[in-house]
C-alpha cells in the first residue's frame, strides 16, 4: 500500500466569531480560498495537482451551503480542473477530511489531495442548520438529547471533576497559548488574512485572554445551569438516561469551555511519488486513523474509546505517543481524556488549545493536526496523536510520525 505524507500545513489566525471579530466580514468561501492559495504558492505548485479538495465545515447552510469546497475551489486561484468534496463530521470534519484524503493516497486513489475545513461562526451561527437529532421530536426523545454544554456537565459528575479542576485547566491553556505566541511557535503554519486589496485583516489569534486567573473563572456562572434544571429541563433528561447519577453537576462556563471563532485550515497530504515529482519534502507520514460512534447522550467522551481503538489498529501503547493534542471542547473533556490514559499533561496540549484560542468546528481537527506536527519538529519528537470528541457521540484522531 502507498504511504500518505503531510508536507504542508498551514491555518488562518482565529477571529472572535461575533458581529465586532476582525474576520466577520469575510465569507467562508475566501477564507477557505486564502488557505488552498498558501498551500498551493508556498510549494511552488501549478495545474492539475491534486485530485481533489476534500474540505470539513458543520453548518453546511446559507454561504456554507452547497458544495462549499468546491465553491472554495472556484473561488481560490486552484485549476478549475480540481473538484471539491465538503464532508461534515461536526467538530472533526477538518481531521476526517485530512483522514479520507490520506486514506485515499495510501488506497492509489490519486497522487495528492488539499484537506481541511473551515467555519464562520460570526456569520453562520452554530445550529443554524436545524439539525434532526436536536430539533425532531421522534429522534431527540428516543436518544435523551442534551446540548454539548450539558454533555460536558454530565462527563464532570460521571467522572468527578470538579470546577477547580476544570479551571485550572483553562488557566493554563491561556498560559500555554501566550508563550507559545510570544515564542513565534505558529510563526512556521499561521498564514495573515488579507482584504481583496491585500492589506492584513487579522494575523493572530484574537480570542485570547492570557490575563485569565483562577480567581477571574470562579466569579464566572456555570453556562449551563439554567438550561439544566429549568425549561426545557435537560437535567431530568439525563438523569432519565444516567439514574445512577444524583443531580448533574454545573462547572463548565465561557471560561473553560472552547471559544466561538471563525477560521480555516488546509493540509497537503501526498504520496511519496508526488513529492519526487514536485521536489517537495514530506514533513510526516499518516501513520494511522480511525473514527467511532457512542452514546449519544454523553457524547463527548469520544477521544478515549478512538484512542485506544486507533493504538489497537496500528499495534501500539499510549506509551508510543510523544505529544497529543486533545480538543478543548470543555474542560472536562481533557481531564477525561488525562484521567484515561494518565499521560503526562505538559504531553498534553502543548500550546493551549481551543479553550483559549477557539474551536472554529469544521476547521479545528485540520488546524490541531497542523499544530501537532510544527511541535514535533520544533521538539525532535517523533510521534503525535490528535484526537476530538463529536457532537451525536463520536470520536475520530489520527497519530502522524515525523520524517
Amino acid at each position: 500500500m502507498t504511504e500518505a505524507y503531510i508536507y504542508d500545513a498551514v491555518r488562518s489566525p482565529r477571529g472572535k466569531g461575533r458581529k465586532d471579530g476582525s474576520l466577520h466580514e469575510v465569507t467562508a468561501a475566501a477564507l477557505s480560498a486564502q488557505m488552498m492559495n498558501a498551500i498551493k504558492d508556498r510549494n511552488g505548485l501549478d495545474g492539475h495537482f491534486a485530485e481533489d479538495v476534500i474540505w470539513g465545515n458543520a453548518t453546511q447552510v446559507m454561504e456554507q451551503g452547497g458544495c462549499l469546497a468546491r465553491t472554495a475551489v472556484l473561488a481560490s486561484d486552484l485549476d478549475e480542473r480540481i473538484p471539491g468534496l465538503s464532508i461534515n463530521r461536526f467538530c472533526a470534519s477538518g481531521m476526517e477530511a485530512v483522514n479520507i484524503a490520506a486514506n485515499q493516497v495510501k488506497g492509489g486513489a490519486g497522487a495528492a489531495y488539499i484537506a481541511g475545513g473551515v467555519e464562520m461562526m460570526s456569520r453562520v451561527a452554530m445550529g443554524s442548520d436545524g439539525a434532526a437529532i436536536a430539533v425532531d421530536p421522534s429522534i431527540a426523545m428516543n436518544q435523551y438529547f442534551v446540548p454539548q454544554g450539558i454533555s460536558a456537565d454530565i462527563i464532570a459528575t460521571e467522572y468527578g471533576f470538579s470546577r477547580e479542576q476544570a479551571d485550572a485547566l483553562a488557566v493554563e491553556s491561556q498560559r500555554r497559548a501566550k508563550e507559545a505566541w510570544d515564542d513565534n511557535r505558529f510563526a512556521k503554519s499561521v498564514m495573515p488574512v488579507l482584504d481583496q486589496n491585500g492589506l492584513t485583516i487579522l494575523d493572530r489569534d484574537e480570542y485570547m485572554r492570557p490575563g485569565t486567573s483562577v480567581d477571574d473563572l470562579a466569579k464566572l456562572n456555570p453556562a449551563f445551569e439554567q438550561m439544566g434544571k429549568v425549561m426545557p429541563g435537560f437535567d431530568k433528561v439525563a438523569l432519565m438516561k444516567y439514574p445512577h447519577l444524583e443531580a448533574i453537576n454545573h462547572i463548565h462556563h465561557a471560561g473553560n469551555s472552547s471559544g466561538i471563532v471563525d477560521g480555516s485550515a488546509a493540509v497537503l497530504i501526498g504520496s511519496r511519488e508526488f513529492g519526487e515529482a514536485n521536489g517537495l519534502t514530506p514533513r510526516a507520514r499518516i501513520k494511522a486513523t480511525a473514527k467511532i460512534g457512542l452514546d449519544p447522550t454523553i457524547m463527548l467522551t469520544g477521544p478515549v474509546p478512538v484512542t485506544e481503538k486507533i493504538l489497537a489498529d496500528s499495534g501500539m501503547s499510549i506509551s508510543d505517543i510523544d505529544l497529543f493534542e486533545v480538543n478543548e471542547a470543555f474542560a472536562s473533556v481533557v481531564l477525561r481524556f488525562l484521567q484515561a490514559f494518565e499521560v503526562d499533561p505538559a504531553l498534553v496540549n502543548v500550546n493551549g488549545g481551543s479553550i483559549a484560542m477557539g474551536h472554529p468546528l469544521g476547521a479545528t481537527g485540520a488546524i490541531i493536526i497542523g499544530t501537532l506536527l510544527d511541535e514535533l519538529e520544533r521538539t525532535g519528537k517523533q510521534t503525535g496523536l490528535a484526537t476530538l470528541c463529536v457532537a451525536s457521540g463520536m470520536g475520530a484522531a489520527t497519530i502522524i510520525e515525523r520524517v
